[in-house]
C-alpha cells in the first residue's frame, strides 16, 4: 500500500491532472473533494473521455481532402501541403490549432473520473485484496480504516510485494 497519495480534486482541469499523473509517475489517483473520494482518475479514463465527447471539431471542412487511390503515384505533398504559407512558429500554432490543447483545458477531472471507487479495509490479506482488484477489474483500490482514506494498494504495489519476497504466505498459483 502507497499511503502517502497524490491526489486530484474534481475541479482540477484535464491537463493539470496529466501533469500531476506525469510529474509523480503515476497512471492513476483518487479524486477527493472536501476530504472525501469521490472517484479515481486514470490514464485510460482521459482517453474514454476524450473519445466518448467528440474526437473531432464539427466545423472542420473535409471536402478538400484528396483521397489516394492505389495505383497513384506516393506524394509528400500531403505532409507539405499542411505547412504551406504557414510562416509561425510550430508551438505557437499548436497552441492557437490544437485541439487536444483546448481539449484538455476545457474539461475537467470531475467529468473524466471514474465514479466507481474500489475500496478495501486495511487489515485484509494480500491475497484477498488481489482478489477484490480482479474482481472489480481495476488496477487500484482505496485503503480504508476507522479513520477514513488512508492510503492506496495497486497491482504495481502487490508485484512489488512479490518480487522482493514480503509476503509470508507461498502457495503456487499455476496449478497444472
Amino acid at each position: 500500500m502507497t499511503p502517502n497519495v497524490v491526489t486530484l480534486a474534481p475541479e482540477q482541469s484535464l491537463r493539470q491532472a496529466i501533469d500531476t499523473l506525469v510529474t509523480c509517475r503515476i497512471q492513476g489517483a483518487p479524486v477527493v473533494d472536501n476530504g472525501r473520494v469521490v472517484g479515481v482518475l486514470s490514464a485510460p479514463d482521459i482517453l474514454e473521455f476524450e473519445s466518448t465527447v467528440g474526437s473531432e471539431p464539427e466545423d472542420e471542412a473535409e471536402d478538400d481532402v484528396e483521397e489516394w487511390s492505389e495505383g497513384d503515384e506516393w506524394s509528400s505533398s500531403y505532409f507539405t501541403d499542411l505547412w504551406t504559407g504557414r510562416e509561425e512558429d510550430v508551438v505557437e500554432r499548436v497552441a492557437t490549432e490544437g485541439r487536444a490543447m483546448g481539449f484538455l483545458d476545457s474539461h475537467t477531472v470531475g467529468e473524466a473520473m471514474s465514479r466507481t471507487v474500489c475500496t478495501l479495509p486495511a487489515e485484509l490479506e494480500v491475497s484477498n485484496a488481489a482478489q477484490r482488484l480482479l474482481a472489480a477489474g481495476v488496477q487500484r483500490a482505496i485503503v480504508t480504516d476507522d479513520t477514513g482514506f488512508v492510503g492506496i494498494l495497486s497491482a504495481t504495489d502487490i508485484l512489488r510485494a512479490v518480487a522482493e519476497h514480503r509476503l509470508t504466505v507461498r502457495q503456487m498459483v499455476f496449478v497444472k
